[in-house]
């Protein structure tokens, strides 16, 4: 059985893992995108954008972890799109166009029913209306032996957590602060889930630190 992972996850250093405001022009919510910068240059993040080239080094590295070996991952509905309530209608597919990133089955969370959506690349979105572990149950049974990346939000990573469903956690810390947003840590006592440091490591544009049980 593999993993269930949060990685890749950026916060600013105020630990804040989302600006306010997201909406169709911010998927990140204002002044999210500050926070991957370590990712946007690189390797992994320019082959998703279908481009060649990119940095290579220890941001390099991390991003493509934070991509590789999952059989399947976990959204939050917001991380889906900007859409709240009722789906109004079938239009909207996701924020990344018709190959999405991810290249496995993708349950997001949400309270309302829908219909599973194929995408380009071997995705497929499903839309969970269970909860968490119904989530999680579904895709373990997808990825077999790979692991499963929990892809955020904040609130669905903090969920996991506080379910203690998380296994191990790769954060990249930007030199960013945002003043407010959505916090990542807040009420949480990481000790006490039983998670330690494992990895730390610093470049210009990010602190890497993983964390396991």
């Amino acid at each position: 059985m593999g993993k269930v992972r949060v990685a890749g996850f950026s916060i600013s250093i105020d630990g804040f893992g989302a600006g306010i405001e997201q909406s169709l022009q911010n998927p990140l919510g204002k002044r999210g995108p500050d926070m991957f910068e370590w990712f946007f240059g690189t390797r992994t993040f320019r082959a998703m954008q279908g481009a060649s080239g990119g940095s290579e080094g220890t941001d390099e590295a991390y991003a493509g972890r934070s991509m590789a070996g999952f059989g399947a991952f976990i959204l939050g509905r917001n991380m889906f799109g900007p859409i709240r309530g009722p789906w109004p209608d079938e239009a909207w597919k996701g924020w990344w166009g018709d190959n999405p990133p991810y290249h496995a089955p993708t349950y997001v969370l949400t309270h309302h029913p829908r219909d599973p959506i194929t995408m380009e690349g071997g995705t497929t979105f499903h839309f969970v209306t269970g909860g968490i572990r119904d989530a999680l149950d579904q895709a373990k049974a997808a990825a077999g032996d790979k692991d499963i990346k929990i892809g955020g939000g904040v609130s669905t990573v903090r969920q996991y957590l506080e379910a203690g469903l998380i296994d191990q956690m790769h954060f990249a810390i930007a030199p960013v602060v945002l003043g407010q947003g959505e916090a990542i840590f807040a009420g949480l006592d990481l000790p006490a889930l039983g998670f330690k440091v494992t990895e730390h490591v610093a470049t210009e544009l990010a602190t890497h630190v993983v964390l396991a049980r």
